[in-house]
């Protein structure tokens, strides 16, 4: 039975770049979102941690508010919407609205690859919705790919660009053949890069949202420190040049594969091939490339961050999360969403082709050692390539392209090998992905 009602009132937990956009979406697409929803969706509250910072000019100073229990006291507050960030006081708030039986929409990735399941669970023994499109990929609809359109099937891999402040850099990089730092300044100064850019350039931002994929693309609950996660920083911009002989290029993947009893996941630099579908993502823009057990290839792309592509995928979750409320039947995706407990294929058991980049002494011997040190392994070489001559004692680069080999061997090889008084620096490892 369709519940009458005036409006839908919502309490924004947050106002900062991504809740000012959710403000001004809900404002300017009235129309358009009431006949969605089918009441009008109005703000009653804002939630903020300094009443007197500036604010979009569409939040009415009477909305902001920096008392808890003032948003949290309306019983006329239908759906909390959460862009605070962090774990706390997040998590407390979105515990605290679901106690209450209302709600939850959610941009929140680090609250949800710290503690998704549990919240998922919450909100099922509450009855109501836990949303959460905008935690992953900003504007792009991933989560709602996976949670609806792919229901029906079962989802072997996911590979995708997650970061953009990654695919900015290392976009550029290819293009311009310059190295990671003076393009990182540039990446700052442009708004693409935090001050402290640790979280984006060292792979943690694409872990989190790849254990937040994983709870609906393989239904796993992972600890996000069991993820294997890389950074960009050690990706050289000589790299990018002898990918370029390979016909490859070099992007920064969030991995999942299912594995039978495990799943694997993980998040690394890999050269692809630059005619694929994600060698043709490039700036900021996020692409999850996702294999279908009965639909085969899926590729989403867009824009994973910002204001406003983050903003829709908010007020997206809200429409959906507010026709809930008024049809009467909350709860229903949410409930869908069990992930369990899964355990990870160890690094070491995990099998890629690998491109090797040794810094060498020019003196003979130096190339079969390399060679030896692989093959005592059981690792065997597609292709080697050595650049020029050393001269006056400098090193030359050894490239090794090697065939699918798991992760363990190489690691036994790369360790006898760099105990060599002809290796000048530590040997440069790049997974290959097939896509």
């Amino acid at each position: 039975m369709t519940e009458a009602r005036q409006s839908i009132r919502v309490g924004l937990l947050g106002c900062g770049t991504v809740g000012g956009g959710v403000i001004r979406l809900i404002e300017r697409n009235r129309e358009s979102i009431t006949a969605r929803v089918g009441a009008p969706v109005e703000v009653a509250h804002v939630l903020v941690r300094d009443a007197s910072r500036e604010r979009v000019s569409e939040c009415k100073p009477e909305w902001v508010t920096t008392d808890p229990e003032v948003v949290f006291g309306d019983d006329s507050v239908d759906v909390y919407v959460e862009v605070m960030g962090g774990e706390e006081p997040a998590k407390s708030y979105v515990e605290r609205a679901m106690s209450l039986g209302r709600g939850v929409v959610s941009a929140n990735k680090y609250l949800l690859a710290l503690h998704g399941p549990a919240l998922l669970q919450k909100a099922a023994d509450n009855n109501v919705d836990l949303a959460f499109e905008a935690s992953v990929g900003g504007g792009i609809p991933v989560i709602r790919t996976l949670r609806e359109a792919l229901t029906s099937d079962s989802v072997d891999s996911v590979h995708a660009i997650l970061n953009g402040t990654c695919n900015y850099i290392l976009t550029r990089m290819r293009n311009e053949g310059i190295a990671f730092e003076p393009i990182l300044k540039d990446a700052q100064n442009l708004g693409y890069a935090e001050a402290e850019p640790s979280l984006d350039v060292d792979g943690h931002d694409a872990a989190q949202k790849l254990v937040v994929l994983s709870m609906l693309a393989f239904g796993a609950s992972v600890n996000v420190e069991d993820v294997h996660v890389e950074g960009i920083r050690d990706v050289d911009d000589i790299d990018f040049a002898f990918a370029e002989r390979f016909g490859l290029t070099i992007k920064h993947l969030a991995i999942g594969h299912e594995r039978g009893d495990k799943i694997e996941l993980r998040v690394h630099p890999a050269l692809i091939s630059k005619e694929s579908v994600l060698g043709n993502v490039n700036d900021v823009l996020n692409g999850a490339y996702i294999q279908g057990r009965a639909l085969g290839p899926c590729l989403i792309v867009g824009r994973g961050a910002g204001e406003m592509p983050t903003a829709v995928s908010v007020v997206s979750d809200l429409v959906d999360v507010a026709r809930g409320k008024i049809s009467g039947r909350p709860g229903l995706a949410t409930k869908v969403i069990r992930p369990v407990p899964r355990a990870l294929v160890p690094m070491s058991e995990v099998e890629t082709k690998y491109y090797l980049r040794f810094e060498v002494a020019d003196e003979s011997g130096v190339l079969g050692m390399i060679t030896g040190a692989l093959g005592d392994e059981g690792v065997s070489i597609s292709q080697v390539m050595q650049e020029g001559r050393g001269a006056n004692g400098e090193s030359v680069p050894v490239l090794i392209i090697t065939h699918p080999a798991a992760q363990g061997a190489i690691d036994r090889a790369l360790a006898k090998i760099s105990q060599s008084g002809s290796m000048k620096k530590a040997p440069r490892l790049i997974r290959i992905e097939d896509l």
